[in-house]
């Protein structure tokens, strides 16, 4: 719609311009073959970035997440947050497309420690399933884009290996933890044996993740991933948007955690919400006032051309990202404001 301002989730941004010359004249090849020159290029300078042998460009987050699942998981379990975007919103694809159950566990808004990990490994017996793979998130989607700490992540990595249980890090917002932080994404990485990173959430790209490891796993990753159906032709099309993502949206996202934390201080300033302040670019809301539902406070922003995503019954999640800009979260905030002053019992 024009004229609307959309916080609904840093996926919803467009191509620029730019980004699409970029596809248009991009160099391509049948990929099956491993013959597009511009997923290669990606693929390696992601694996680069991220410190590790070998990448593979992927379709969607899930689908690397997935592939990563069934590629890296020798056993019958995986252990994952009990808020995970692998167990949230995947469809169950573990159980059914790799036979794999998660083993969800409660973190502190997403982290889990080694002590939270260690509890949750089966003891070897027979009617336990063997716990064959640990799966971590930074940032985490709805914990409210929290930064996985760095010495936990190595931690939980190192004790880990020492049990003979590889790591797979969903790294969708890696690029926000680093731009927050100023750590590598190299050192994220380091913390897991894979990494999934993904180019449209935040970079702008309209498609594609790419999943990182040692060549041995990107190799049984390949044919993972086209057992799912994921194998693609002349990519490179998509692969030229993710490459101009990486080499020109990363350093702006610090852009994007600027103005969403300006809008969580000013929705802290109405006395119907209670605030987490944010760490990056997703602001989690809470309306403490039970005569406002956020079912109805999302339908009158939408009646004012603001969307954002109620994500419970008292919560609603808003993200900034490079389609917006300071008179934007300006005019959101003035929507939120009418829309309290409309609800609210006078």
């Amino acid at each position: 719609m024009a004229n609307t301002v959309d916080l609904r989730s840093d996926t919803v941004t467009k191509p620029s311009p730019a980004m699409r010359e970029e596809m248009a004249r991009a160099e391509v090849g049948d990929d099956v073959y491993r013959e597009d020159p511009t997923v290669n290029r990606l693929q390696k300078l992601v694996a680069e970035l991220l410190g590790k042998e070998a990448g593979l460009f992927m379709p969607s987050g899930t689908m690397s997440n997935q592939v990563a699942v069934r590629a890296a998981c020798r056993g019958a379990e995986a252990i994952c947050d009990a808020e995970g975007h692998t167990f949230h919103y995947e469809m169950a694809g573990a159980a059914a497309r790799s036979g794999i159950q998660l083993f969800p566990v409660a973190g502190e808004r997403g982290v889990l420690t080694w002590a939270d990990v260690e509890g949750a490994i089966r003891p070897v017996a027979d009617y336990f399933p063997r716990t064959g793979l640990i799966c971590l998130e930074n940032t985490h989607n709805r914990a409210g884009g929290t930064v996985y700490p760095l010495d936990v992540m190595a931690d939980v990595g190192e004790k880990a290996r020492a049990r003979g249980i590889p790591v797979h890090l969903d790294g969708a917002r890696l690029w926000n933890a680093a731009v927050a932080t100023g750590v590598p994404l190299s050192a994220y990485a380091a913390c897991a044996d894979s990494v999934s990173v993904c180019f449209s959430k935040g970079l702008g790209a309209p498609v594609g993740s790419c999943l990182c490891g040692t060549r041995e796993f990107v190799e049984e990753a390949i044919m993972v991933r086209r057992s799912f159906g994921g194998a693609m032709r002349q990519a490179g099309v998509l692969a030229a948007a993710a490459l101009y993502a990486v080499e020109h949206n990363v350093d702006r996202l610090a852009d994007d955690h600027r103005r969403a934390g300006a809008l969580a201080e000013g929705l802290a300033d109405i006395a119907v919400f209670a605030v987490e302040p944010p760490q990056t670019n997703i602001v989690m809301v809470d309306v403490v006032n039970e005569a406002v539902a956020a079912a109805a406070l999302t339908d009158f922003l939408e009646e004012a051309g603001i969307l954002v995503h109620a994500v419970g019954p008292r919560r609603i999640r808003a993200v900034t990202h490079l389609d917006l800009d300071d008179a934007d979260v300006e005019r959101a905030l003035r929507a939120f404001e009418d829309a309290v002053a409309r609800l609210r019992p006078s």
